[in-house]
């Protein structure tokens, strides 16, 4: 079976679109392959951030995964830094990692363009997470496509690894989702679906309340004719909302097309939200139960100890190939 390695960074609440771009699938891949999903704190803190919410936020994405259908007893799910062999492969991918494929790395010269003071975890976090993949012999890496200049880098140091020192290290293939991937920002459909961005009207989050999502559904941006039918390049406003509507509802683009001819944006608008708001109630009903509970701690700890033992395998063989340590009998 092979090995399916997913990170998210708990630095706000999910939104619909990392669920319907990347946990959805998620939950379908666990039968399928051996998955480890892990909630990669350690990449967080790259930018500053409040120790109390940082936690708050690392327990609700917890509570997320487990209520949008991952299963402790099909997937592996822990939290970064709750397994040390991140940050001890982290400084050895460092160490076969040059500085300037690291400043070549979009998301770093977007970040510290323009900053007087820049972390210098910004310039190094491609190899702690190219060891967040490594350790586990991950065969697949589902990604949007804003992260595939990141795997490719981690296949880059992988091989150059295994030529250098030991052939250890499992070349994984990045896999992007062919629906679904890129969810778009409900006012600028130019822009991916992001919990960063500081207008919350962007983005509907994972536990939005059903008025919160109509609101904001009602106040998406569309285009200038009135119709409803999915054309991505002349129309990629409404093709974004159908893609939404298609993904929650499980209606093709042709049946939403029908549902709403004759009909204008605000008919589909206020639909679209009741749509969503309902895929995402089971979720939430779960995600409560859950997030101060015992039992999320439970499955936290057993998930901890079983990524504990792969990866700690991991870095054995990587230490031994690089000759670090006693030489072990």
């Amino acid at each position: 079976m092979k090995t399916v390695f997913s990170g998210i960074q708990p630095s706000g609440t999910l939104t619909l679109g990392n669920y319907i771009g990347a946990m959805k699938h998620f939950v379908d891949m666990q039968d399928e392959y051996n998955c480890y999903f892990c909630i990669v704190d350690q990449h967080a803190i790259t930018v500053p951030q409040d120790k109390a919410k940082l936690r708050e936020n690392i327990r609700s994405l917890a509570a997320l995964y487990i209520a949008a259908g991952i299963d402790p007893k099909k997937s592996t799910l822990f939290i970064q830094s709750e397994v040390p062999a991140h940050a001890q492969l982290g400084w050895i991918m460092q160490c076969v990692s040059y500085i300037g494929e690291l400043e070549r790395m979009t998301q770093f010269k977007d970040k510290s363009d323009g900053k007087e003071a820049v972390s210098a975890s910004l310039l190094t976090y491609p190899p702690l997470m190219a060891a967040d993949i490594l350790l586990y012999k991950t065969d697949i890496v589902p990604v949007g496509e804003d992260q595939k200049q990141h795997l490719e880098l981690t296949r880059d140091l992988a091989e150059r690894f295994n030529k250098k020192y030991n052939d250890i290290f499992t070349i994984p293939e990045v896999r992007i989702p062919k629906v679904g991937a890129r969810v778009m920002s409900l006012n600028d459909p130019t822009k991916k679906m992001s919990k960063s961005n500081p207008n919350a009207k962007s983005y509907i989050s994972m536990l939005d309340d059903e008025k919160t999502i109509i609101k904001k559904m009602k106040s998406a941006v569309t285009d200038s004719d009135n119709s409803v039918h999915y054309d991505k390049e002349n129309k990629p406003a409404i093709a974004n909302l159908m893609s939404i509507y298609s993904l929650c509802s499980g209606k093709s683009f042709e049946e939403i097309t029908e549902m709403y001819k004759g009909k204008g944006y605000g008919d589909f608008k206020g639909e679209l939200g009741e749509v969503v708001a309902e895929s995402l109630r089971p979720i939430q009903e779960r995600y409560h139960e859950l997030v101060n509970s015992q039992e999320l701690d439970d499955i936290l700890d057993e998930g901890t100890e079983k990524a504990n033992r792969a990866a700690s395998r991991m870095l054995e063989k990587a230490e031994r190939a690089m000759g670090l340590g006693r030489k072990r009998r």
